[in-house]
């Protein structure tokens, strides 16, 4: 029997048919390293767990459950409903104090002249009597000054009171600025006209119905024309 094994010119012994059909041999038969293996980086194949519909695929992300809403005891409802109530009772009551609180306007707010004759003549002409005065006479007008040296001054409201009860007695009580609250002068004379101007009120930061009577009440009294002077 021939010996299968080649030798070269060399001596050399060449490789078998065998030998150089290993290799591809062993190729077919090994596994590929092409083949697809199963990994966790999701394709784009793949449904999105959370999109998907759970009832068909079971991998699907499941929504977070809703906790029930909790009903209030009928005891915290009762009290809800009644501080409602209490709520909507006081707002009445506070539109009211509000409106209690806002002030009434005083007769000192009143236009000038119809404070002097609504207010004023009568209430000086009622204290004056409670002094002893029974004939006093009282005007109010708008009239020159009728002191020597005021002759060319503006004419300014007045009121003039009189009485003869012990000769014959007159003031004049001056409101050149036609307001209670600006500057007032004051004269006096019996029988002749009045010779000085006074200031009258002249430290009060606000003048009231009630100090316009007192200061003129006052001042007729220190000239001693009250009571029985």
């Amino acid at each position: 029997m021939a010996d299968e094994t080649n030798h070269n010119q060399a001596g050399e012994v060449a490789p078998s048919t065998v030998d150089k059909q290993a290799p591809s041999v062993a190729e077919e038969h090994a596994p590929s390293t092409d083949s697809p293996e199963a990994t966790d980086i999701p394709t784009a194949n793949t449904p999105d767990p959370k999109a998907a519909n759970p009832e068909d695929n079971p991998n699907a992300a499941k929504p977070a459950a809703v906790p029930p809403k909790r009903e209030k005891p009928a005891a915290a409802k009762a009290a809800t409903a009644e501080k409602a109530t209490d709520a909507a009772a006081e707002k009445p009551a506070a539109a009211a104090k509000a409106a209690k609180k806002e002030k009434a306007p005083s007769v000192e707010d009143k236009p000038f002249v119809e404070f002097i004759e609504q207010d004023y003549l009568p209430a000086l002409q009622k204290a004056i009597a409670q002094q002893g005065v029974q004939d006093l006479q009282v005007s109010f007008a708008k009239q020159k000054v009728p002191i020597t040296g005021f002759e060319s001054a503006e004419e300014c409201w007045q009121i003039i009171g009189s009485w003869s009860e012990i000769g014959k007695r007159q003031f004049n009580l001056y409101f050149p600025e036609e307001d209670i609250q600006g500057k007032k002068g004051f004269s006096c004379n019996e029988g002749k006209n009045p010779s000085t101007l006074e200031s009258f009120l002249i430290d009060e930061r606000k003048t009231t119905l009630d100090l316009l009577v007192y200061g003129l009440v006052q001042r007729l009294g220190g000239q001693k024309w009250l009571g029985r002077n």
